[in-house]
């Protein structure tokens, strides 16, 4: 048996997402730094946006649909979400304890890094997103 839609469903739909505050509102710019420490490399910074509560991975994949310069790759982990594998063909390597670090640099000039990653963080407006290429140490220490 199919189940008709009241057109009042559609038009509610339809007011939903004009209303501001809704899903296509979007953010005011959020900037976007690609950090390789080499003698070779310099940091480069785009600029892009989310929209109204969206997630940072909406955000790189919406500039890497806009900036042929921006490229980047990621696996979905099944208990921890996406992760980043490369920035810009520069890709991490367990056998060299490399990954891309996820920092944020605040309005108020604070670095700090999220307890959730690009799957998961929300940038706020006029938030400095660094992708930083780092090493890592696996030695424990007891």
């Amino acid at each position: 048996m199919m189940m008709m839609m009241p057109a009042l469903s559609s038009a509610a739909l339809l007011l939903l997402l004009l209303l501001p505050g809704t899903l296509t509102e979007s953010h005011p710019p959020v900037s976007i730094s690609v950090v390789v420490e080499s003698p070779n490399t310099k940091p480069v910074t785009y600029t892009t946006h989310v929209v109204f509560r969206g997630i940072l991975l909406g955000a790189l994949k919406r500039l890497m649909n806009s900036n042929a310069n921006f490229k980047f790759t990621y696996t979905e982990d099944p208990n921890y979400g996406p992760y980043l594998e490369s920035v810009n063909g520069v890709a991490g390597s367990a056998e060299d304890h490399t990954y891309w670090e996820l920092l944020v640099e605040t309005p108020d000039d604070k670095t700090i890094r999220p307890d959730v990653g690009t799957g998961c963080y929300i940038p706020s407006a006029n938030d400095k997103i660094i992708l930083r290429f780092s090493k890592y140490n696996n030695q424990c220490t007891t």
